[in-house]
């Protein structure tokens, strides 16, 4: 049987860079971040895209990006899988995060950084049409349909069915 599973790759929101934060790891998000959070997060919501895991790094801006996201989604909270592996990850350790997906999950939502989510989105796609400046901009939401059980993902396994970026869509209220 030919399962149709779905995977979402989003960057987290627009991070301070103002704020005096110790380290990258714990830079917050701004106020454009968190608007553009919560408006990806309707904006799935909205589509009927409602994952069934949310695998995320643990950095703070990707936390504060999750959180209004599944706030919008109804997803616990509590349920988000952080994961290390995600933060600075290449291709490689993204690859393995997804293979690591339970068999019985088809809707996975994967929350973290570039250079790795787009090169991530490159590999799984093959090359895609050009939006004339970065791919996945902060808070952007790549939605691909996945060729294959997780454990098997790799190269061309995947299809890029939308992009979405914030600026694309309209002013909430």
């Amino acid at each position: 049987m030919n399962r149709k599973r779905v995977l979402w790759l989003l960057r987290h929101a627009k991070s301070d860079w103002d704020v005096g934060a110790l380290n990258d790891f714990d830079r917050p998000l701004n106020h454009r971040g968190k608007r553009d959070a919560r408006r990806i997060g309707c904006y799935m919501a909205a589509q009927g895209w409602f994952p069934e895991a949310v695998i995320a790094s643990p950095a703070k801006r990707v936390r504060q990006t999750i959180k209004r996201v599944c706030r919008e989604l109804n997803f616990d909270f509590p349920r988000v899988e952080w994961d290390q592996r995600i933060y600075e990850a290449e291709v490689p350790d993204l690859l393995a995060v997804l293979r690591d997906c339970t068999g019985n999950c088809d809707k996975v939502l994967l929350v973290g950084h570039n250079p790795g989510l787009e090169a991530l989105l490159l590999t799984l796609c093959g090359p895609v049409p050009e939006p004339g400046d970065k791919l996945l901009p902060t808070a952007a939401l790549a939605y691909l349909e996945v060729r294959t059980p997780w454990k098997d993902l790799g190269p061309g396994m995947a299809r890029l069915v939308r992009l979405i970026r914030p600026r694309d869509l309209p002013e909430q209220g």
